[in-house]
């Protein structure tokens, strides 16, 4: 049962690290248009995440039961616990460079790693796997598009007004899509730990099943919301300055693009990356304005950083999981 317990406080520090790492994107926009003052933001971002997380569990179950098939590997408390380890490794390497890197992938990256190094490719649920994966590189595609658009359509919807009192609605309605993103991301992003807490009681065999516990949900809840109340200058500074110079219209436009995808894909039962949603919806937002004003070196160095994590999970999940185990055998 310690393992048990260790394997717990991993997948909330996960959680924590992913409430700071995450937080910067869900804000970023809101603080650059100067819509909201940074405090205020971390503070709409903590409740909302909060709600958003008590809400749903269809993404936990798609988790726990997608990448790993727990029947088939030997020794799954090593597999979840190298997993953990891997994820929140690499979430704080790309937090200090202030990388918006995805913690989605990092995670599936790390739970594939681990199940491969453990009882090699039968360990994987190759359809689940897949079908996570393409939700995370089809999203953010369909978030530039949905970004383009509604840029094009508040563009028309403003255009007769002038730019003082455009810009002055646009950033009061701002703290809404701001929000409303907030609570996106906690819907989206806090079921991931929630399935790998749900793995390990089934694992353990302390329940039969994946449905996730209300104390599990209540848990990551907390350890998001504590994690967005530190928030992370790094990775705002990033998403908020390093991709386009943002006006209210852009915030606005990028938020409600991302949220839409997020949602969607929510009520869908498939987790994305929050991060890539929205870096990919302020492209979109970018480029219906005009391709020259997005600044195409900093999006392809997050897209280097996209494309990278999961192999790179995979490799020091691989590695995090024999020396774990090797630890184990010693003990």
């Amino acid at each position: 049962m310690i393992q048990l317990v260790i394997i717990i406080a991993l997948a909330l520090t996960f959680d924590f690290i992913n409430g700071f790492h995450d937080t910067a994107n869900v804000i970023a926009t809101a603080v650059s248009t100067r819509a909201l003052r940074l405090r205020t933001a971390i503070l709409i971002a903590a409740v909302m995440n909060f709600t958003g997380a008590v809400l749903f569990t269809g993404v936990a179950k798609t988790i726990a039961t997608g990448v790993v098939d727990l029947n088939t590997v030997t020794n799954g408390t090593y597999v979840i616990m190298a997993a953990m380890i891997s994820a929140i490794a690499w979430n704080l390497i790309t937090w200090y460079f202030g990388i918006p890197s995805s913690s989605s992938h990092a995670l599936i990256g790390s739970l594939a790693g681990a199940a491969l190094a453990d009882a090699g490719l039968s360990a994987v649920n190759f359809h689940g796997f897949i079908t996570i994966f393409a939700s995370l590189i089809i999203s953010p595609v369909i978030a530039i598009a949905v970004g383009f658009v509604v840029f094009t359509i508040i563009k028309k919807i403003v255009v007769r007004m002038s730019i003082y009192k455009a810009n002055s609605g646009l950033r009061k309605f701002q703290i809404f899509t701001a929000a409303f993103q907030a609570f996106s991301h906690g819907s989206n992003d806090a079921q991931k730990s929630m399935g790998i807490i749900t793995m390990a009681l089934v694992s353990f065999g302390v329940q039969n099943d994946m449905t996730v516990p209300h104390w599990v949900q209540l848990a990551c809840a907390v350890a998001m919301t504590l994690g967005t109340s530190i928030g992370g200058w790094r990775i705002i500074k990033t998403v908020g300055t390093q991709i386009m110079k943002l006006r209210p219209i852009n915030g606005v436009a990028a938020d409600l693009s991302a949220s839409l995808v997020i949602q969607i894909a929510t009520h869908l039962n498939l987790p994305v990356s929050t991060t890539h949603v929205i870096s990919s919806a302020i492209i979109g937002v970018g480029t219906a304005q005009r391709i020259k004003g997005v600044k195409w070196g900093t999006a392809r160095k997050m897209v280097i950083a996209w494309f990278i994590t999961i192999p790179i999970s995979i490799l020091m999940s691989s590695g995090v999981f024999i020396l774990v185990a090797n630890i184990a055998q010693v003990i």
